[in-house]
């Protein structure tokens, strides 16, 4: 029995042996710890009390019956989003100020769909200017948030909820399919033929019936240097460096599979010719790193599964094969029953889902997520103001258009 032992002893002397040392020589470490879990809980504090001061309002955008821009037209919009400040040192850690975020929303009520962008209430009148520049015959009124009196009581109450994040299936420098690839980019091409990939999404949110709702948001801020920069401690790499990496990945590949030399002639193939280029051009434009979160509301006897998978494809028309592609993470359902006994991760799931998409948070505390990146160009892709193609009876446009004053009115 003794001899049994001897390795169940010999290991706990060890682990004694090690623990000893190592509490015999906590006053060099146990400060370095200290330091370090009191930033953490230092700036937690101040960020979450920047957050909770900072003002928000809620913009609806009413569309006029013609649109004739593109949406290049949006690019430049979002552009005025690209609001990269952080303030000062002392501002960031001694306030807890942080890069501004704003969310661009989707949301149908019994199939009338609405635009919607929450913003802090001092980039209000900068959103709006941009708005009218290129949408003059748009009107952008102030609106209460459509979430805020709302509560997720679980599946007990009168409303069922389904939830989903969407992610990109590839690196963030792959663009997935944008306006672009569809010819929006033209002027001039008459409404009958164009493709609007975001028709599909319109489509789908003005099918809804009574007592049901989708609520889409995408939430963005400038891209900044968030990635791990391969063979350092700590360094740190932004969306242009990984897509710099990725071409010349490409390369190198070809020239492997070729066996050319090192700054030799390299043959690639179509598809790694779309592929460099692609990246190339995606890299030209302003990143955003971007989370998407949906939702399906429906009253309990309403609620439709069917739904749940249009959601999901509604996103599909930006896939595409060679590149980059949307897909669903973070769903508030279970493969497998065994999965979840009574419900109960289910109920903590969709709690969570809700309470993220009410307080638009991703980037931050509390609900922090892991972001993926959207250059202008894509994010307009996503979500921008439809012409006349997007027919959709329950989408409202305003019938009348604004003209100016006449100019030799007496003063």
């Amino acid at each position: 029995m003794v001899i049994m032992l001897n390795p169940f002893i010999d290991l706990y002397t060890k682990v004694l042996g090690m623990l000893s040392l190592i509490f015999d020589n906590a006053e060099y470490w146990l400060p370095i710890v200290t330091g370090f879990l009191f930033w953490e809980l230092w700036m937690r504090y101040i960020r979450l009390r920047y957050i909770t001061n900072i003002k928000w309002v809620m913009l609806e955008v009413k569309l006029p019956r013609q649109i004739d821009k593109t949406p290049l037209a949006m690019e430049l919009v979002l552009n005025s989003l690209y609001q990269t400040s952080e303030g000062k040192w002392h501002e960031k850690y001694l306030v807890g100020r942080l890069k501004m975020w704003f969310s661009l929303e989707l949301v149908s009520f019994e199939g009338a769909v609405h635009f919607f962008i929450r913003t802090p209430v001092q980039f209000k009148n900068v959103i709006e200017a941009q708005i009218y520049a290129q949408y003059s015959n748009a009107e952008v009124h102030e609106v209460p948030d459509y979430s805020r009196y709302v509560n997720y009581t679980g599946e007990d109450g009168a409303w069922s909820m389904w939830g989903t994040e969407m992610t990109l299936a590839k690196e963030d420098a792959y663009p997935i399919k944008t306006y672009v690839d569809y010819g929006l980019d033209k002027p001039g091409v008459k409404e009958e033929y164009k493709t609007d990939p975001m028709t599909a999404m319109l489509e789908f949110l003005g099918a809804i019936n009574k007592g049901e709702q989708v609520w889409i948001q995408i939430l963005v801020q400038p891209s900044g240097k968030r990635k791990k920069k391969p063979g350092t401690w700590f360094g740190k790499r932004d969306w242009v460096a990984e897509g710099t990496e990725l071409v010349a990945k490409i390369i190198n590949e070809a020239r492997e599979r070729s066996g050319a030399k090192e700054g030799g002639y390299v043959t690639l193939t179509k598809i790694e010719e779309k592929k460099i280029e692609a990246i190339q051009r995606s890299l030209t434009k302003y990143g955003f790193d971007c989370g998407i979160r949906a939702i399906y509301w429906a009253e309990k006897e309403r609620f439709d599964p069917s739904n749940i998978s249009g959601l999901v494809g509604s996103f599909r028309q930006y896939n595409s094969n060679n590149l980059n592609s949307f897909k669903p993470k973070n769903m508030t359902s279970f493969d497998y029953p065994w999965q979840d006994y009574k419900n109960i991760r289910l109920q903590g799931l969709k709690s969570t889902m809700f309470n993220a998409y009410k307080h638009r948070s991703y980037f931050y505390i509390p609900y922090r997520r892991k972001p993926f990146v959207l250059n202008t160009e894509e994010l307009a892709t996503v979500y921008h103001f439809p012409g006349g193609v997007a027919e959709t009876p329950t989408f409202g446009r305003i019938d009348s258009r604004k003209a100016g004053p006449p100019p030799n009115l007496p003063i």
